[in-house]
């Protein structure tokens, strides 16, 4: 007897008969050679929220190129939470028509005709967080879904996951997307809530640390409700340096530069992220940007810092008071080093650099040794002109590290010995 079958029923049998076919090892394995440094990119969440549609999305495309961003390196655009519809008879999920009218394929080619990478985004649970259709029950059929539209990038969100085993959860993507054939980086949003740096480096490519971020400095989070402020993410992410690395980084959550903080607090929260080797996902309206704000997010000395191939998350090294001092080792023997201002005063200091003599005995074992070689110090966010004198670590150096600002400085080794 001759049976019809759908073309959409079809797919998902010849998926399930790939997926049945394909060897242990292959199925099990994460995509390589993604994010082999933090991946950089915008997403929707923190400034638009549900308020989403492809129109938006092709504004901040157009944005992203016009103001330099994409050649600075951010390629990923991610759309967040609500660009969902209902799923089809055969159960693939589908965009809001109203809002997606030409569905996401017509926007992922738009979006790749630009020279980026289109991100989209799910949950591991039966709702997203804003209560559209979960992934849950539905992974294989997502991740085809995705391949099909041409999506690079997928976000993975923790709601409604009442009594779902995570560890679980986020393999059984990983896999999915495995299976469906196209490389998407895997962005696991699981708040940090089961300690995912522990066990999440063959799953995903990168983990959030900590829960949302919110376009707040410092302050009490118990008096301020929803959400994190800089400093407390800072603290959470900081100890958890050994777990990052190229492929598998913490996300200590997205970029709030150019959502209403001062321009020191923006600096300092855009420096502080390239210092911990975390992702950076812009989270601005792209389209209405100050020169202060594009100043800090096109600053390509900075993204260095973060993009260096060492791969290395940056060391809180000391605390004196609200002073903070950091290092992150860089390639080719050099160093940034950091010095953050949590106070809202200024700080005058003397930075004498036999002070900071240290090796990184968790993470890349490398050496300052100020005491054996010296450095040339330059200012990332405070050029000289050319003609200005080098300075170096043979002599200290004062500085004034404005109220919730940074000061960083790369070191460069000079030839030779002391």
């Amino acid at each position: 007897m001759y049976v019809c079958i759908s073309m959409k029923k079809s797919i998902i049998i010849l998926a399930f008969l790939a997926i049945a076919g394909m060897p242990a090892n292959v199925s099990a394995q994460k995509w390589e050679g993604l994010a082999e440094t933090p991946q950089m990119g915008w997403n929707s969440w923190n400034k638009f929220g549900h308020n989403i549609s492809e129109e938006l999305i092709r504004q901040q495309a157009d944005a992203m190129v016009e103001s330099g961003l994409v050649d600075a390196g951010y390629i990923y655009l991610n759309m967040d939470d609500c660009w969902h519809g209902d799923r089809d008879a055969d159960g693939f999920v589908q965009p809001n028509t109203e809002t997606f009218p030409s569905g996401i394929k017509a926007l992922a080619d738009y979006v790749h005709s630009k020279g980026m990478k289109l991100g989209i985004y799910s949950d591991a649970g039966r709702k997203t967080c804003a209560g559209r259709t979960g992934s849950f029950g539905h992974e294989y059929q997502d991740a085809i879904q995705y391949a099909r539209w041409g999506i690079d990038y997928l976000k993975y969100d923790w709601c409604s996951s009442e009594n779902i085993n995570p560890r679980g959860a986020y393999a059984l993507m990983r896999d999915a997307l495995r299976a469906a054939g196209r490389p998407i980086l895997f962005s696991m949003c699981e708040w940090g809530s089961n300690k995912p740096w522990e066990w999440a480096a063959e799953i995903g490519h990168s983990w959030r640390t900590t829960g949302d971020i919110t376009a707040r400095f410092a302050g009490d989070p118990r008096q301020r409700g929803w959400g994190q402020t800089v400093l407390s993410i800072i603290d959470q992410n900081a100890p958890l340096r050994k777990y990052a690395g190229p492929g598998h980084w913490n996300d200590p959550d997205m970029l709030e530069v150019g959502n209403g903080m001062t321009v020191n607090e923006d600096r300092a929260h855009f420096t502080m992220w390239c210092m911990m080797a975390a992702p950076l996902i812009l989270g601005n309206d792209l389209s209405k940007m100050s020169a202060e704000t594009c100043a800090i997010i096109l600053n390509r000395d900075v993204i260095a810092i973060d993009q260096d191939k060492l791969g290395v998350q940056g060391l809180r090294f000391k605390t004196e008071n609200d002073i903070e001092y950091w290092f992150k080792p860089l390639v080719n023997g050099e160093w940034a080093f950091c010095i953050l201002n949590r106070s809202e005063e200024p700080a005058d200091l003397e930075i004498n650099w036999q002070d900071f003599n240290l090796t990184d005995d968790e993470v890349s074992h490398l050496s300052t040794s100020f005491d054996q070689i010296t450095y040339t110090v330059t200012d990332l966010w405070n050029k000289p002109a050319k003609k200005a004198r080098t300075v170096t670590t043979k002599k200290n150096i004062s500085v004034t590290v404005p109220g919730h600002d940074v000061i960083l400085y790369r070191l460069t080794p000079q030839t030779g010995r002391k």
